[in-house]
């Protein structure tokens, strides 16, 4: 867990995931799929049993504006879709983990500073009293 590591040492690892962070190539979100299909015709040979049917043929499905978009993607750009859905991957997980190193920096250093506060870090000592002023009252 991330938590458990030092400040020195959730700072080398943000600094780290920035750089990656800073890497990253072309970003494609979706799922890239294989694709066999059959054409109905009865006389083809994809209408026997236990053949897989035309193709491959290669899509691309993702959401988009909370709906389900397919997208044919032509053969030759299946190696560079399949990269830029990968990149779209690791950009969600250095993200990810960037918000968790963060967050266990932030403890981390909340831990540390809360022996140097001492007593004044009690609930409510940062607290100003109220100057609350009476409102007008209603003649009615």
């Amino acid at each position: 867990m991330v938590t458990d590591m030092d400040v020195d040492g959730l700072e080398a690892r943000r600094e780290a995931i920035r750089r990656e962070l800073a890497s990253i190539g072309d970003l494609r979100p979706g799922s890239l799929f294989e694709r066999y299909r059959k054409c109905g015709k009865p006389t083809c040979h994809c209408a026997r049993e236990g053949d897989p049917g035309h193709g491959p043929s290669w899509v691309l499905t993702s959401r988009v504006g909370g709906r389900a978009l397919t997208r044919a993607i032509p053969p030759e750009a299946v190696a560079r879709t399949r990269a830029q859905v990968e990149e779209c991957r690791r950009l969600r997980a250095l993200t990810a983990e960037l918000v968790e190193v963060g967050e266990g920096l932030c403890h981390a250093r909340l831990s540390a500073g809360r022996g140097e506060a001492g007593r004044e870090a009690k609930k409510g000592a940062l607290r100003k009293p109220s100057r609350r002023r009476p409102g007008p009252r209603s003649s009615g």
